[in-house]
């Protein structure tokens, strides 16, 4: 499985309901997981970006799928990055 790594602000939309955002993450995970991709954690955060998201897919289609879902509600914009481990890496590099 591939992780990725979604850096999440919320709209006007979801600023205006912040009190329904957990709510709103675990009707996610429900959404996500029918796509085929795996939530680890859901993290609010203080300073540029509002939320951060670690998730696994098998691959970068199932994980835009969940995101078009999540950013098609309103609530957030999402920047969505690939995140490779160490092992990965080596792969990646071993190939140089």
């Amino acid at each position: 499985m591939a992780t990725f790594i979604s850096l999440v602000n919320l709209t006007e939309q979801g600023v205006r309901d912040f009190k329904a955002s957990p709510d709103r993450a675990e009707k996610f995970k429900t959404t996500a997981q029918k796509s085929g991709v795996i939530i680890k954690n859901i993290y609010w955060t203080m300073g540029t970006y509002d939320v951060v998201i670690i998730m696994e897919a098998a691959n970068d289609e199932a994980a835009a799928a969940a995101m078009v879902a999540l950013v098609s509600l309103g609530n957030v914009k999402t920047q969505t990055l690939r995140a490779f481990n160490a092992a990965e890496m080596k792969e990646i590099v071993s190939k140089l």
